[in-house]
């Protein structure tokens, strides 16, 4: 407890007897009397040779329970191991190549460590850190290509995350970092540690390719990624229809699905190779195992199908439809739970553009904006 507060009251022995009340505040100071503590224990670490001197090895985690004046910030010393300089330790506690290790010269260091804290008189813990140098990187990185497919309303993207690149070395020790060509930063962002695609905002209809590449630090290998871009119509939200799936998440329908009944779709609803299919956006049915998909064809002429045509056309398919994925419903007006005649249901469509959804597969990812439906029974 590091304080306390009391109300001190004092009366007199008058007639009425009279009072006055003071509050006094006591604050428990603190002593060091906790020494840093190292997390884990004990420290195993790789360093490949060959690395360039100032490679990160290890990060160092030291706690203290004391207050903050007598804990961090925190002295290192390396005290026994590093005889001849091949190490130094930062003032954050990260400990660095001094040298370029070679593997035949010597496989393994063990260092001790000490830390002190802020306090006075200082506190001190050990650690003992074992540094193993392993042979250098034998195998490139090997790498999935991504194909990202992102619908937004006109001119309206947020950005945010729209996938990540899967990557993998047969090099259990290797250490992968991703990278971005600069010229291209403006639109987009990779992080380089875990291979996430940011897209920053207002990206524009149309088809990018990114110059992404991979590297273990001794081999760096590029991915194809192709980033597709589709700006919505508010026409295409008046002629939609939905496609209403049975037991598939929305990240298998991606991976899995997508593709086959893009091109099966064409062939049931299109009368000309010319026109347009148009996946609006994708989402699970709450509290079920269903998804929505959202979609529009667009005539070659620049009209849109009228949706009556198109679940006619759907209707007359759906037993090919569902050679690619079982079917629930096909959707054109949704009134479940209305008391009222299906022709008198009125229903409207609205997206929010600035709340996308990202379902993202080791090979393709979908950026969509989410879609609410709206039904009203008509007088």
């Amino acid at each position: 407890i590091s304080g306390y507060s009391l109300v001190v009251q004092a009366r007199d022995s008058g007639t009425p007897p009279l009072s006055s009340s003071v509050t006094v505040n006591v604050d428990i100071s603190d002593v060091n009397d906790n020494s840093p503590v190292f997390t884990p224990a004990n420290y195993t670490a790789v360093i490949q040779e060959n690395k360039p001197v100032g490679t990160s090895i290890l990060q160092l985690v030291v706690t203290d329970k004391d207050s903050f004046h007598n804990g961090p910030p925190f002295t290192f010393t390396i005290l026994t191991g590093n005889e001849e300089e091949e190490f130094t330790l930062d003032p954050h506690g990260v400990l660095r190549s001094a040298v370029i290790f070679k593997h035949m010269v010597s496989t393994e260091y063990v260092l001790c460590v000490q830390a002190k804290d802020s306090g006075k008189p200082q506190q001190v813990s050990h650690t003992y850190v074992q540094v193993r140098v392993i042979e250098e990187s034998i195998h490139k990185p090997t790498a999935i290509p991504l194909e990202i497919f992102i619908v937004t309303m006109e001119d309206d993207f947020p950005g945010g995350v729209i996938g990540k690149i899967h990557a993998t070395d047969q090099d259990v020790y290797d250490v992968l970092t991703y990278t971005l060509k600069s010229e291209q930063k403006s639109l987009f962002k990779v992080n380089s540690h875990d291979g996430k695609i940011i897209a920053l905002g207002g990206l524009d209809n149309g088809k990018y390719v990114l110059n992404v590449s991979v590297s273990d630090g001794r081999f760096q290998v590029p991915i194809d990624v192709v980033v597709h871009v589709e700006q919505l119509l508010q026409e295409m939200l008046q002629n939609t229809v939905t496609i209403r799936f049975e037991n598939v998440s929305p990240e298998d329908f991606v991976g899995l699905h997508m593709h086959g009944l893009r091109r099966t779709l064409r062939n049931a609803v299109l009368s000309q190779k010319q026109d347009s299919l148009h996946i609006i956006s994708i989402q699970p049915v709450a509290g079920s195992s269903q998804l929505d998909m959202l979609f529009a064809v667009q005539m070659h002429s620049g009209g849109f199908y009228k949706p009556a045509y198109l679940i006619q056309k759907l209707t007359n398919a759906r037993r090919h439809l569902e050679n690619v994925i079982r079917i629930s419903a096909i959707l054109e007006k949704n009134c479940s739970g209305l008391d009222c005649q299906e022709q008198h249901c009125e229903q409207s469509l609205s997206i929010d553009s600035h709340s996308l959804m990202t379902y993202s597969t080791a090979r393709i990812s979908f950026v969509c904006p989410r879609f609410y439906r709206n039904v009203r029974c008509m007088c």
